[in-house]
This record gives structure tokens, C-alpha cells and sequence, in this order.
């Protein structure tokens, strides 16, 4: 374990739409490929090098006093196209929240609000790519 701090990164990220089933259409079509879990109420994705797994939960189970619009922590997912991944989400049907920037270094960001009103970080991560070399992807 990297430190003493118990972190080992992230489980799952878990996003909430009241609409479950049009939000599971969107992110299957954003994804390219169907929730590897899915039962009323909570469906699962499982994304990228390191099978991170994306659940939506249907809103009318979110504790009280859960946003209702945009807000809060940003979890960006590293891509390799940036400017083309942002273009698709909006073609998808996403709005801009956050425009491309660059923030040096070659690390890029940007992110949308889907169209249940979670926000969706991407960025271009020097770092991510550094640790998938190192092992061995």
C-alpha cells in the first residue's frame, strides 16, 4: 500500500438521475458497453484500465438533503481525446460546466452536466499515463 494513509483509490463513483433508465441509455451509449449490474434502483458500469466501477442510483433513493443541481466534488475520468470526448458529450446531449483548459504541464480538463444533472469531469492526465506504464500497460 502507497503510504499509511489507508487510500487506495477510488471504488466507485455513484451518480443519481430520476430517471434510472433513460440515465443507464446515456451512459451505455456513452461508454459503449451495458452495466455489467443492473437491478431496479441501482445499475453498475465498470470502466477503463482498472475496471473502475460508475453506479447510477435512482434519485428517490438519495439521502436527505442531496443536491439538486450541479455541485460538489468533480471526479475526472483521464481520456485519451479530450477535445473529441467533450464534443461527443455534448452531442450526446451533456451541457458544458466547465470549458477545456489547460492547466500546464500537459494536464487538460473540462467537464459536462449530464442530462440528469451530475457533473462529469474529463481531462488529459500526464500522471494517469505515467502509472499505467509503470505497470506495464
Amino acid at each position: 500500500m502507497a503510504g499509511s494513509n489507508g487510500f487506495r483509490g477510488f471504488a466507485t463513483m455513484t451518480i443519481y438521475a430520476a430517471d434510472h433508465k433513460a440515465a443507464i441509455d446515456w451512459y451505455t451509449k456513452v461508454f459503449g458497453i451495458a452495466p455489467y449490474f443492473n437491478k431496479p434502483g441501482y445499475s453498475e458500469f465498470r470502466i477503463g484500465d482498472y475496471e473502475n466501477e460508475m453506479g447510477i442510483i435512482d434519485a428517490k433513493y438519495a439521502p436527505p438533503g442531496a443536491a439538486d443541481k450541479p455541485a460538489g466534488v468533480i471526479t475526472s475520468w483521464h481520456v485519451d481525446d479530450l477535445p473529441g470526448t467533450f464534443q461527443r458529450l455534448l452531442s450526446l446531449g451533456a451541457t458544458e460546466y466547465q470549458p477545456i483548459i489547460e492547466r500546464g504541464a500537459g494536464f487538460i480538463t473540462a467537464a459536462v452536466v449530464d442530462p440528469f444533472g451530475n457533473i462529469l469531469g474529463i481531462m488529459t492526465n500526464p500522471h494517469y499515463l505515467e502509472i499505467l506504464g509503470k505497470n506495464g500497460n
